[in-house]
């Protein structure tokens, strides 16, 4: 920060965040559908490409989606440690505005690491999370390993109506 320039207090506001530039208004039945996602990896492994798959959506990789792909972001990270690290570095490239413009941030999906409940820590890590964004959480589905994507887990079923995949 340089000096003499003066910094206004952090505000969080829980939701999606949003960097794309103010414009005439979108017809009320724009809504009206589910919204189209690019799912974004912030590190390898971290099941985009599944996701996109059962889900539906853009498939963005590591990569910030292209002109052509749906602005709207689902940033995807798994639930250990270094998944959760990179899924706050990025959220936080949302809140400082700092995203490719035009790019507005729907939320995290946390991609079980291992079957069974997270560890404390982990689990403290994800509430903090939960805080200041919408957090989607995919459980462990053994079947996944083998291929056989099928229909979403149900225990997904707010994430599968966010992105239409609710059947």
């Amino acid at each position: 920060m340089q000096t003499g320039m003066r910094q206004g207090p952090e505000i969080w506001i829980r939701g999606p965040v949003t960097t794309r530039e103010p414009g005439p208004p979108e017809p009320a039945h724009a809504h009206a559908a589910a919204r189209r996602f690019s799912w974004v990896g912030t590190h390898g492994g971290a099941g985009v490409s599944t996701l996109a798959a059962v889900y539906g959506g853009h498939d963005s990789g590591r990569a910030w989606p292209g002109p052509g792909d749906p602005p709207s972001v689902l940033l995807v990270a798994r639930t250990h440690a270094a998944g959760l690290d990179t899924v706050a570095g990025a959220v936080e490239i949302f809140r400082r505005g700092q995203a490719p413009p035009g790019l507005d941030l729907g939320g995290v999906v946390l991609v079980a690491d291992a079957p069974g409940r997270l560890p404390r820590p982990l689990a403290q890590r994800v509430k903090s999370l939960e805080a200041v964004i919408d957090v989607y959480r995919v459980p462990w589905v053994p079947s996944w390993r083998l291929g056989e994507l099928g229909h979403p887990p149900r225990e997904t079923a707010p994430l599968a109506r966010l992105t239409g995949a609710a059947r």
